[in-house]
C-alpha cells in the first residue's frame, strides 16, 4: 500500500501477498477476505428480506430459503465478523505492544489461508448441487438426514476455517505473553490488546468443542456411524451441547474485540484516559469466564429439567453485570471530556444504545420460563442481531474508520463516512427493532412464508425497507474505500492525537514496525511522552540491525492440499475413486510440512546503515 508497492507490477504485488508472513499484510488479507464474505452474507440477507417482504411471497422456493438462512448465518459469523476482527487484531495488536511481528509469522500466514480456502470451499456448495440447508447451527437429526452434499461442505469448510482461527488464537497468545516492549506490563496494555489476549484464550478452549462436533457429524454422514442418529442408539441433543459449548463463547469472541475497539476510540476522541481501566480489564476476564457457563440457555426448551435451567438462567443474568460495568465506564470516560464527533466516534456512540437494547432482551431471554414463549420466534432474531450488528459490526466499522489511516496512510472521507453511518444506523433499527414485536405476535423463525391477515404484513415490510437502507449504507462505505484509495488525503503518523504505541510510528508502518524498541513508562505510553514534551517515543535500546522472517508460499500450498482432500472426503460417499483426492491432498499438505521442517530458513537482516537511511 506504500508508494513502493504502487511502483511495482501487479504480478509482483500479488506474489508478495500470496507469500507474505508480515502481520500487517496478513491483517489486510483478512480484511479483504472478511469484507468479501461480508458482502456475500449481506446479499443473502437481502434475498431473505425480499422473500419476507409481503405475505405468501414466492420470490424463492422453500428449499432455497433454507439454504439462504443457513449460509447467511454461517457466513456472517464464521467468515465475515470473525476474520474482520482477526484482521484488525493482526495489524494493530503487535504495534500496540511494541512488537516487530507476531510470534509465529509462518503460522499466521497458514491461519489466513485455512480460513479463506475453508470459506471458498463452503461457498463452492452453491455450484455443486446445493448449499447446506440445516440452519447455521446445523442441528441433528436434520443435518444427518439432509440430502445431497450441502451439509458435507458445511462440515469440511468449517473444519478448515476453524483450524485457521485456532492457529491465530494460539499465535496471539504467545505474541502477547512473550513479545511486549520493555516496560509494557500486563496492566499497561491497551484494552484492545487485552481483549485480543482474552478472546485468544476463549478460542483455545471453545473451538475444540466445535471441532469434535464436526468430526462426529462428518463420521455420521460420510462413514455410517451413529453418534446423533436416535434410531441407531445415538443422541441428537449431544450435538446441541457440543455446538453451544463452542457457540456461546463465540459470541464473546466476537463482542470482546469490539469492546476493545470502543475502549480505544472513547479515550482518543474524548481527550481523556479510559475511566476505570483496572475494572475494565477484570470485567473483560469475568465476561470470558462466565461465557463458558451459559451455553445451555440456548437449550431451555430441550427438557434438561428445572435444576439445569435455573443454574444456566442465573449464570446468564450474571454476565450482564460486567457488561454493565463497561457501559458505565465508557460513559464516564466521555464525561467532562473534549469530544470530537467524526465517523469513528459516531459508530462508537451509536453502539451504546444499540448494544444495550440487545443486552436487555438477552436478560429477558435468560428467564427460562419466559424463554418457552420467545424461543424460535423473531424476538430471538431481533435480540442477536442487536448484539451482533449493534455491537460487533458497529465495532468493526468504528475500528476501520479509526485505524484506516494507520493501515493505508489515508483518511477515509468524512462526509461519505457520516452519510453511510446514518443510512446504516437508521436501516439497522428499522430492520430489527420491529422484529421484537413480530416475534411477540407469534412469527416463527426460519419459516419461508407467512400468511395474510395475521397482523404481520406491515412489520415485515418495514423490516425489508430497513434492510435496503443498511445495504445502501454498506455500499457507500465500499465507495468511500475506493474513493479514498484514489483521492484520499494523506494521513500523518498520528492523525487523531492518539494515546497508544501504534500512533508513534509512520502511517503505514515500515515492515519492521519499530526501528528501536520503545520504552513504555505507563498506561497510554505515547500520551505520557507527549505530556513530557517529547515528539516521539523514548527508545529502550540503541539502534542495531533487525532480524525479520522471509516470506513463504508453503502455507498456501499446504492449505490447497487440505482443500483437495476435503473434496475427496465429501465425494467418496458417491464413488470410492474420490479417495485418491484425499491421498493426493494429504500428500501435498504433509509434503509441504516436511519441506518446512527440513529446509533451513534463517530470515533476513536489516542493517543499521539501512535503518539510519530510512529514518532520515
Amino acid at each position: 500500500m506504500s508508494t513502493a508497492t504502487q511502483n511495482r507490477g501487479f504480478g509482483a504485488v500479488l506474489w508478495d501477498y500470496l507469500t507474505t508472513v508480515d502481520h500487517k499484510k496478513i491483517g489486510i488479507l483478512y480484511l479483504i477476505g472478511g469484507g468479501f464474505f461480508f458482502i456475500l452474507g449481506g446479499l443473502e440477507a437481502m434475498i431473505i428480506r425480499i422473500q419476507l417482504m409481503v405475505p405468501e411471497n414466492d420470490f424463492i422456493s422453500a428449499g432455497l430459503y433454507n439454504e439462504m438462512i443457513t449460509m447467511h448465518g454461517t457466513t456472517m459469523i464464521f467468515l465475515a465478523a470473525m476474520p474482520l476482527l482477526i484482521g484488525l487484531m493482526n495489524y494493530i495488536m503487535p504495534l500496540q505492544i511494541g512488537a516487530r511481528d507476531v510470534a509465529f509469522p509462518f503460522l499466521n500466514s497458514l491461519g489466513f489461508w485455512l480460513f479463506f480456502l475453508g470459506g471458498v470451499l463452503l461457498n463452492c456448495s452453491w455450484f455443486l448441487g446445493g448449499a447446506p440447508d440445516a440452519g447455521w447451527t446445523s442441528y441433528a437429526p436434520l443435518s444427518i438426514q439432509s440430502p445431497g452434499h450441502g451439509v458435507d461442505f458445511y462440515v469440511m469448510g468449517l473444519q478448515l476455517s476453524g483450524a485457521g482461527t485456532l492457529i491465530g488464537g494460539i499465535n496471539f497468545l504467545v505474541t502477547i505473553v512473550t513479545m511486549r516492549a520493555p516496560g509494557m506490563t500486563y496492566m499497561r496494555m491497551p484494552l484492545f490488546t487485552w481483549t485480543t489476549f482474552v478472546i485468544s484464550v476463549l478460542i483455545l478452549f471453545a473451538f475444540p468443542a466445535l471441532t469434535v462436533g464436526l468430526f462426529l457429524l462428518m463420521f455420521d454422514r460420510m462413514f455410517g456411524s451413529a453418534f446423533f442418529d436416535v434410531a441407531l442408539g445415538g443422541n441428537a441433543v449431544i450435538w446441541q451441547h457440543l455446538f453451544w459449548i463452542f457457540g456461546h463463547p463465540e459470541v464473546y469472541i466476537l463482542i470482546l474485540p469490539a469492546f476493545g475497539i470502543f475502549s480505544e476510540t472513547f479515550p482518543t476522541f474524548s481527550k481523556k484516559r479510559l475511566f476505570g481501566y483496572t475494572a475494565m480489564v477484570f470485567a473483560t476476564i469475568l465476561i470470558a469466564f462466565l461465557g463458558f457457563m451459559v451455553w445451555a440457555h440456548h437449550m431451555f426448551t430441550v427438557g434438561l429439567g428445572p435444576t439445569a435451567n435455573a443454574i444456566f438462567a442465573i449464570a446468564t443474568m450474571a454476565i450482564a453485570v460486567p457488561t454493565g460495568i463497561k457501559i458505565f465506564n465508557w460513559l464516564a470516560t466521555m464525561w467532562g471530556g473534549s469530544i470530537t464527533i467524526n465517523s469513528a466516534m459516531l459508530w462508537t456512540l451509536a453502539f451504546i444504545p444499540s448494544f444495550t437494547i440487545g443486552g436487555m432482551t438477552g436478560v429477558m431471554l435468560a428467564s427460562s420460563v419466559a424463554d418457552y414463549q420467545y424461543h424460535d420466534t423473531y424476538f430471538v432474531v431481533a435480540h442477536f442481531h442487536y448484539v451482533i450488528v449493534g455491537g460487533v459490526v458497529f465495532g468493526i466499522l468504528a475500528g476501520l474508520h479509526y485505524w484506516w489511516p494507520k493501515m493505508f496512510g489515508r483518511i477515509l472521507n468524512e462526509t461519505m463516512g457520516k452519510i453511510s453511518f446514518w443510512l446504516f444506523f437508521i436501516g439497522f433499527h428499522l430492520t430489527f427493532f420491529i422484529q421484537h414485536f413480530l416475534g411477540l405476535m407469534g412469527m416463527p423463525r426460519r419459516y419461508w412464508v407467512f400468511l395474510e391477515n395475521q397482523g404481520l404484513d406491515t412489520g415485515n415490510l418495514i423490516s425489508t425497507v430497513g434492510a435496503l437502507l443498511m445495504g445502501l449504507g454498506g455500499l457507500l462505505f465500499v465507495i468511500n474505500i475506493i474513493y479514498t484509495s484514489v483521492k484520499g488525503e494523506k494521513a500523518p503518523a498520528d492523525p487523531w492525537d492518539g494515546r497508544t504505541l501504534e500512533w508513534a510510528i509512520s502511517s503505514p508502518p515500515k515492515h519492521y514496525n519499530f526501528a528501536q524498541m520503545p520504552l513504555v513508562r505507563g498506561l497510554d505510553p505515547l500520551w505520557i511522552e507527549k505530556m513530557d514534551g517529547n515528539s516521539k517515543m523514548t527508545p529502550a535500546e540503541p539502534l542495531d540491525e533487525i532480524h525479520m522472517p522471509n516470506g513463504s508460499i508453503l502455507p498456501l500450498i499446504m492449505t490447497i492440499g487440505f482443500t483437495i482432500a476435503s473434496f475427496g472426503f465429501i465425494y467418496q460417499t458417491d464413488n470410492s475413486a474420490w479417495l485418491i483426492a484425499v491421498y493426493v491432498g494429504m500428500a501435498i499438505a504433509l509434503g509441504s510440512m516436511l519441506i518446512r521442517s527440513l529446509k533451513d530458513d534463517y530470515g533476513h537482516h536489516i542493517s543499521k546503515e539501512e535503518l539510519e537511511r530510512e529514518a532520515e
